[in-house]
């Protein structure tokens, strides 16, 4: 459960009736994305109301003729599901930043310039998307909104999604604890250990963070890993 601090009011109105819990509203809005969330953790009271502010709970007659149900958990999710997040001016636009934010990262950590075959800044990406008119939708995916917003900077910035092979060389005080890291960064098409105890690997990344894999890997070796763009 979450605090009334942090919570919002979600407010569906049926046949001459209203109402109305308290929620979280990251926790709301991905329901009704159609994300699967326990409600349990995305709710304040486990309280079904008529006016949330003023306190006054719904009757259970209510509750039972639009519900047909008397288990809250299911009624809170038809609530949010069905009904409306009220959320303030203040909360819309720090979650459209946010998802803004997390659209943009996703494109830079994924995509490259085509004709130089370089990453492009975030900065960069932010800037087409405004110009495109990109608009952030708070009950769409992230995934949905990255391809929308690549569909449109495609005519401002030369940009395409792209993953790069690169082949590692890391030598054997290193390798044992250098393996995992780089196995999580990305996917290792190939490797084999040689008899000095090194390692050597091909691995495949998005092409948008070359440089920051370049950088965990002298980070991990202390800059004596050998390293080659295939």
């Amino acid at each position: 459960m979450i605090s009334l601090d942090d919570s919002v009011i979600a407010r569906y109105k049926k046949g001459g009736k209203q109402f109305e819990v308290f929620v979280d509203p990251d926790g709301a809005l991905d329901i009704k994305r159609g994300e699967d969330i326990n409600i349990e953790d995305i709710i304040a009271v486990e309280s079904v109301f008529e006016d949330a502010n003023k306190g006054n709970l719904a009757s259970e007659s209510d509750i039972q003729e639009i519900f047909g149900t008397d288990d809250v958990y299911e009624i809170i999710y038809n609530i949010i599901k069905h009904g409306d997040i009220q959320l303030t001016k203040e909360q819309r636009k720090r979650m459209l930043d946010e998802k803004r934010k997390q659209v943009v990262n996703i494109i830079a950590q994924n995509a490259i310039n085509p004709q130089t075959k370089t990453p492009h800044p975030p900065s960069r990406i932010e800037s087409a998307m405004e110009e495109a008119k990109v608009n952030i939708d708070l009950l769409k995916s992230v995934d949905e909104q990255v391809n929308t917003a690549l569909k449109a900077i495609r005519p401002i910035i030369p940009i395409r999604f792209e993953e790069v092979k690169v082949a590692v060389k890391i030598p054997a005080s290193y390798a044992a604890k250098s393996y995992g890291e780089i196995s999580r960064f990305g996917t290792v098409e190939k490797e084999e250990w040689q008899n000095d105890g090194s390692w050597v690997a091909v691995v495949r990344i998005p092409a948008g963070v070359q440089n920051d894999f370049y950088s965990l890997i002298n980070r991990l070796t202390k800059g004596e890993a050998e390293s080659k763009l295939l």
